[in-house]
């Protein structure tokens, strides 16, 4: 990696191999990896500060709204001209789940713990039929993601989280065991830490269990952290290209939306 920087744009944001800049926001991208043999895992993270809560974005695959619609995480970035992205909650794979995306209702079946982005910088777990999507909006929801569970709350990790099981009435859609996945967690109001955790790929990333991301996020000194959909969407974008690696195999399976922060 160099440590070279450039211009981009009228922002004057600066970029480098690993980071960004511009208008009071920053990313930091690093990597990790741990153990040896089989064993290892390799993971990415970005520390991600915002000037505005609303300046981290959603997208859907196609610019379109529905089930089964998917694109790669790289080819959303790139045609909503993001420095920085990860695949979401897959919400198109399901028709439950309240969905709130930059501000607008598209969904409003509660059914699970989902998590709220509000616009006055912080996040929240909640429950999702304890509320309904014009009452989050009202009280200043910027976006919301269904997937979960929340694996760190109030700096703990939370217990059960290795029993469960997420869309059980499409067959056995288990998030258990060593998996690659995708999660983001919360240091701060408008401090954002995200996670993406190879795996499958015996010696370069095992993956990890929902513990194991439950521990990165509390090393990485977040206090609420959420699973979001992992497996082959599990997948980091900076400027222009992919950061890890899915599957071992450096291709991407597509994904119905991603969280995005904009050149």
């Amino acid at each position: 990696m160099t440590s070279e920087t450039n211009t981009v744009g009228s922002s004057a944001a600066t970029v480098t191999d690993t980071s960004y800049t511009a208008d009071g926001s920053s990313i930091n991208i690093s990597t990790v990896v741990t153990g040896s043999g089989d064993s290892t895992v390799t993971y990415y993270v970005a520390d991600v500060v915002l000037d505005d809560a609303t300046t981290l974005k959603s997208a859907f695959a196609n610019d379109s709204f529905g089930e089964n619609i998917t694109e790669t995480t790289a080819a959303i970035a790139a045609d909503h001209n993001a420095i920085f992205a990860i695949n979401g909650d897959y919400y198109g794979f399901r028709d439950t789940g309240i969905v709130i995306r930059n501000g607008m209702v598209y969904r409003d079946e509660g059914a699970r713990q989902g998590l709220a982005f509000y616009r006055d910088g912080t996040v929240k777990v909640y429950d999702e039929t304890a509320t309904n999507a014009e009452q989050l909006v009202a009280d200043g929801v910027w976006n919301t993601l269904s997937f979960g569970p929340a694996v760190l709350q109030d700096g703990n990790i939370v217990d059960g989280i290795e029993d469960v099981e997420v869309d059980t009435n499409f067959g056995n859609h288990s998030i258990q065991g060593e998996q690659p996945r995708t999660a983001v967690g919360v240091i701060g109001t408008n401090h954002l830490v995200f996670v993406v955790v190879d795996g499958r790929s015996p010696g370069y990333s095992a993956g990890v269990t929902m513990t194991g991301m439950a521990q990165i996020m509390k090393d990485l000194g977040a206090t609420t952290a959420y699973n979001l959909d992992g497996g082959g969407s599990s997948t980091m974008y900076f400027d222009g290209a992919l950061v890890n690696n899915p599957l071992g195999a450096n291709k991407e399976r597509g994904t119905s939306d991603i969280l995005y922060i904009g050149k």
